[in-house]
């Protein structure tokens, strides 16, 4: 602060321009030492995950090889046949995950041409899937009408399912909807002998909807969850009723090469510190039975018990007239003299009377 005399006035004049850095130095140290002590504290705080963090990276290196060509056959998709197999797989994939335009690019830039009966379901499936996100269950209950008696060849709940679901959304709109409830529950009828707990469960919880549903012992009908479980139902019995799995091949095929992909580094390199390159010769099949889990089994399989070989299309299961099941490679070695003796039972039989065994 600066006092000084008017020369004009002779009138005293307090200058308040020095008074107003003093306070602006007072802040702006306060706000570096704030500062300063915030920044020690991160770094103290830093320091408890730095060693962690820093480990990411190694860990990276050690279980990362970014180079696969030594387990990957490299003529698998060099016909043009096979690099149509590969698009078509990729944009049915697309089609199930709802990416239409970016199908439809695929399908342009590749040349795949796509039938429209085949898009039509899965165009109908993504609508209906986005209404359920939505928590509107009317395309979804209309589909299952219309499709009732497939569903119930599939002994398929989705329907009955699907009324339950709007029968709690009205239910958790309290006492104005109780007239509603009351006149919706004659859907229920169809399904009374199936699902009769189920549905005196939800009438019974009609007692308490002055006082609401979720102040009753029937609050578990208003579990979020419900809402992802039903769209999991509908994609498994849609996808049965048009003849596909629930998930696609594109998938199921990546998930596998996850699985695999590591034990096959691994065995060659075991293959290539033991110097046994004679092992794994053909790419196209595998050196060693890789476990992928009950999960990937989608066909049966059969090993013939003589030769200990799996069987195939060229060499199918065989059986004989006395029941026993063979491959046709053991059935050729084992006949002598147009004549083949069971090597399980002492049957003799003619072995033109074998017949083939379809999975």
């Amino acid at each position: 602060m600066c006092c000084h005399k008017c020369p004009v006035q002779g009138h005293v004049i307090v200058d308040v321009h020095y008074a107003d850095l003093s306070v602006l130095s007072q802040t702006m140290a306060q706000c570096c030492k704030n500062i300063k002590e915030t920044v020690q504290m991160l770094a103290s705080r830093h320091k408890d995950i730095h060693g962690s963090v820093s480990k990411v990276g190694k860990a990276i290196d050690r279980n990362f090889d970014a180079e696969i060509s030594a387990v990957v056959a490299e003529t698998v998709w060099d016909t043009p046949e096979r690099q149509k197999y590969l698009s078509e797989t990729i944009v049915e994939h697309l089609y199930r995950q709802g990416m239409l335009s970016v199908a439809e690019d695929l399908c342009q830039e590749s040349g795949v041409v796509i039938d429209m009966s085949m898009k039509q379901p899965f165009l109908e499936l993504n609508r209906i899937l986005e209404a359920l996100r939505m928590q509107d269950l009317r395309p979804a209950l209309e589909w299952a009408v219309t499709n009732r008696q497939r569903l119930l060849d599939l002994n398929s709940s989705l329907e009955f399912k699907l009324h339950r679901l709007y029968f709690i959304s009205l239910l958790s709109g309290g006492i104005n909807n109780q007239m509603e409830a009351l006149q919706y529950a004659r859907h229920f009828q169809p399904f009374a002998s199936q699902h009769q707990r189920d549905i005196q469960i939800l009438m019974g919880s009609l007692v308490y909807l002055r006082h609401g549903i979720e102040n009753s012992p029937y609050r578990s009908l208003l579990e979020t969850n419900q809402w992802a479980e039903i769209c999991n139902i509908f994609t498994r019995d849609a996808c049965a009723l048009l003849g596909l799995s629930v998930e696609s091949p594109l998938s199921v095929s990546f998930a596998s090469g996850c699985m695999a992909l590591p034990v096959l580094m691994n065995i060659k390199q075991v293959i290539e510190q033991r110097q046994c390159s004679g092992v794994w010769t053909h790419k196209d099949e595998l050196p060693i039975e890789i476990d992928l889990g009950k999960k990937c089994w989608y066909h049966s399989v059969f090993a013939c018990p003589i030769l200990r070989q799996q069987t195939s299309e060229s060499n199918p299961p065989m059986k004989l007239i006395c029941g026993h099941v063979i491959s046709r490679d053991a059935l050729n070695k084992l006949t002598n003299a147009g004549k083949l003796k069971c090597p399980y039972c002492p049957m003799e039989q003619n072995p033109s009377h074998a017949k083939q065994i379809y999975f």
